[in-house]
């Protein structure tokens, strides 16, 4: 997805990329915080880096591939 603007790198938000959402936040200079403006997240950088490694998680596996299946 494409920066909204230069500056400080637009994160991914949280709370939308758990629901499968790609929205990037918007960061406001004067509370030095993040924002989505979809869900009213906002966090500063340091629960939205958090909030994003707890996402990955899922995704953990995404480039291996799994040919044996031990069911039985």
């Amino acid at each position: 997805m494409a920066q909204a603007g230069k500056g400080r790198l637009n994160y991914r938000c949280p709370s939308c990329f758990m629901r499968d959402l790609d929205i990037d936040m918007f960061y406001d200079k004067e509370k030095e915080e993040y924002y989505c403006l979809r869900c009213q997240y906002t966090g500063t950088e340091a629960d939205v880096l958090k909030g994003n490694e707890q996402v990955r998680t899922r995704y953990k596996a995404m480039n291996q591939r799994f040919t044996k299946f031990d069911f039985d």
